[in-house]
């Protein structure tokens, strides 16, 4: 996959780049494959690598922008771990591929050019954008429509939620759904042309952390000092948001936004704790009931939610170990 090695000079610039060593001599490195373009909401998931590999954990970060394409790694060997929401690609591909950690639950907005649209009626028969196929964007947008009893003409796929807030700003489309960092900002520059169209009952996951079965099993410390790094920086960052500027200046991650970005980030974190939707624990069992529920009733996957097998989808081993050792919040 050519995004393998394109993403590998961009991954440069977003890590401090810190001299590691490997847990053992022979370990290879960790291959990570972020499936989203990197932005304020990724400061905690770069920070926790960091610290990782402060902890010895070897790990090559590459950014691929697209969900499908982190799976599509995995599925074909080319990355050990995904970064994404992979419930479809599971459920289809034949791979065991599994979930070991919940980052953060969904928190997108749907939003729509008021020049056109202000409600969901008005977009049955219109075109949307999403981040990607089988993405958590998609299925809040199949969510909704099934909701309202509306069809979309078409969904075009548009990988990093900053994207479409440009292209929203731009008028090249006219209904999406974004992030919190970019909901705020088409708020405050948009002059009240866009309008946030309401949703309920969304508690699914966002972004999580994937990889065989074989491989967490054959990597199993590397695994933890992952999970575990990740859960204590999201731990802090919920206690203090600011928590998240201080790391992002540490390791001088996501350059290209300039020192300004700082503000944004705190503000960022501030809400999305306020809101629950970091993963203080990592998901877990109530995460797979959530994420059943929601995944089938957007129709990303098949099945009555309560036939289906957590096991299926999620590997909680190295949750379980972590968890006990840091304790549940």
């Amino acid at each position: 996959m050519n995004a393998l090695s394109i993403g590998t000079a961009f991954a440069a610039l977003l890590a401090g780049g810190l001299a590691t060593l490997p847990i053992a001599a022979d370990a290879a490195p960790m291959r990570i494959a972020f499936g989203d373009l990197p932005g304020v909401e990724s400061v905690q998931t770069l920070a926790a690598l960091e610290r990782a590999k402060e902890r010895g954990v070897e790990i090559e970060l590459t950014i691929l922008n697209d969900e499908d394409l982190a799976t599509q790694a995995i599925v074909s060997g080319q990355a050990d771990v995904g970064i994404g929401a992979p419930y479809t690609i599971i459920q289809k591909a034949g791979v065991p591929i599994r979930i070991f950690m919940q980052i953060a639950t969904a928190r997108f907005f749907p939003i729509v050019n008021t020049d056109f649209y202000k409600s969901w009626k008005d977009l049955d028969g219109q075109e949307i954008a999403v981040q990607a196929r089988g993405s958590g964007t998609e299925a809040v947008m199949l969510m909704m429509a099934k909701k309202n009893g509306i069809t979309f003409s078409s969904i075009s796929y548009v990988p990093g939620s900053e994207v479409r807030r440009g292209a929203l700003m731009q008028g090249t489309i006219k209904a999406s759904i974004v992030d919190a960092a970019n909901r705020r900002i088409l708020e405050a520059e948009g002059k009240g042309k866009f309008l946030v169209l309401p949703v309920e009952g969304l508690k699914a996951t966002d972004e999580a952390l994937f990889a065989t079965n074989d491989y967490i099993a054959a990597n199993a410390e590397a695994v933890d000092i992952v999970v575990e790094e990740l859960l204590k920086t999201a731990r802090e960052i919920a206690e203090n948001p600011a928590v998240a500027v201080e790391l992002r200046n540490k390791y001088k991650l996501l350059p290209d936004l300039g020192a300004e970005a700082d503000a944004e980030i705190e503000a960022y974190y501030k809400e999305t704790t306020e809101a629950g939707a970091l993963a203080l624990n990592g998901g877990g069992p109530d995460a797979v009931k959530d994420d059943f529920d929601f995944y089938t009733l957007s129709e990303a996957i098949e099945g009555d939610p309560a036939s289906l097998k957590a096991e299926d989808f999620w590997n909680m081993a190295s949750l379980d170990r972590v968890i006990a050792k840091l304790g549940a919040k």
